[in-house]
């Protein structure tokens, strides 16, 4: 046999061969791993395995497996970008689904450009009708609208003070707060901002004291919150004020601890101990699978398995994962969660709110509003 006979024998055998490798569809996962939402990453990991098992169990994408490839994108906006960009082009993802802040988003809808899906969960300011985008997240008119005015017949507060990190997602959440809070003829006696990172917050304390505050907004992430939390308690300005955030979870709850969570409450649109069959079977697999010692399940965390199932049914109802197709098919699909049967209308999702209070640094839910609308309306 001539050389080039055994060489020609030899390329069309790794050609059969690679013909008959099964084909995948990779889902990019895009979860903060580092910065101040890092305690976001090792749950966010977890539910992402859970949902690929889930979607591969139930046929996969249009027939065939996912498999998953993560980048980090709790590094500044400019950075996770090209975490997401490298993955993208050198893994070849079909799809994106996480949850990380605004301004990141943002960054990677900017490099994305509508050329790929991109599923965004977690909690966000609202807004957001970028082609190729579509959202689980909860918005500000799911956890803020029904639940303020909530909280000012419950608690009969009506002086509030707003301190959130300096980005997109603080700013624009406060802008709608500003107004419900009027709505329920409330004031604001204070707003203030501080970079992500933050630690030391004595002064904005004291002046949360001085302004006569019986209220705090808080729109801070991660370990910041946990920071001005634990400093909020220390001051003894539970006796003064209640306060209510949209980005605190079990995990932020667990950092805070007891001394600090008196008269807290969070607005999520889950939370780990909810008393619904769906929710309480998420949480027990969880907890089977990944052990007692692994991090808190929590509504951010959880959010990244909603995401990853919507991408999979919006595939699913396309039969492709091509931008244009899941656009023409998108309104009205429903994905599987533990949080119910959600059902987007238009890109986003109605969503059951919960309001929890955190005294003693363990949620329980005290009030629920049911299918709140997202509020979001795009051309």
């Amino acid at each position: 046999m001539t050389l080039f006979r055994t060489l020609a024998i030899a390329g069309a055998l790794a050609a059969g061969l690679a013909t008959a490798a099964p084909a995948e569809i990779r889902i990019g996962v895009v979860i903060p791993d580092s910065g101040p939402s890092s305690l976001f990453g090792p749950a966010s990991r977890n539910v992402a395995q859970m949902a690929a098992e889930d979607i591969n169990a139930n046929g996969g994408i249009n027939g065939e497996p996912v498999k998953l490839f993560f980048a980090d994108v709790g590094v500044p906006p400019a950075q996770s970008a090209q975490a997401a960009v490298r993955l993208w082009r050198g893994e070849e993802i079909h799809g994106f689904a996480g949850m990380h802040n605004s301004a990141v988003r943002e960054a990677l809808i900017g490099q994305f450009r509508g050329k790929v899906p991109f599923v965004y969960s977690g909690v966000y300011e609202g807004g957001e009708c970028a082609p190729g985008t579509w959202l689980t997240a909860t918005t500000p008119a799911q956890q803020l609208a029904p639940v303020i005015p909530w909280l000012v017949e419950r608690e009969k507060v009506g002086r509030w003070y707003l301190i959130g990190n300096d980005y997109n997602w603080p700013r624009d959440t406060n802008d709608a707060a500003r107004d419900i809070i009027a709505e329920t003829g409330g004031e604001i006696v204070g707003e203030e901002y501080v970079p992500l990172g933050s630690q030391d917050f004595d002064a904005s304390l004291q002046r949360i004291q001085a302004s006569g505050a019986d209220a705090v907004f808080i729109t801070l992430v991660g370990g910041d919150s946990v920071a001005f939390n634990i400093g909020f308690g220390a001051f003894g300005l539970d006796k003064q004020a209640i306060r209510f955030g949209t980005l605190i979870e079990e995990n932020t709850l667990a950092g805070i601890g007891a001394a600090g969570a008196n008269r807290l409450y969070s607005s999520l649109g889950y939370f780990a101990n909810i008393e619904t069959d769906k929710a309480k079977a998420f949480a027990t697999r969880y907890a089977d699978t990944f052990g007692a010692d692994a991090s808190a399940l929590n509504a951010l965390s959880q959010s990244v398995y909603d995401g990853i199932m919507l991408l999979a049914a919006l595939g699913n109802a396309a039969g492709s994962m091509e931008v244009e197709a899941i656009a023409a098919v998108a309104d009205g699909t429903a994905y599987e969660s533990p949080r119910g049967e959600p059902v987007l209308k238009g890109t986003h999702a109605d969503q059951t709110i919960y309001l929890a209070d955190g005294t003693g640094a363990e949620f329980k839910v005290v009030a629920h509003f049911d299918n709140v609308a997202h509020g979001v309306t795009c051309d």
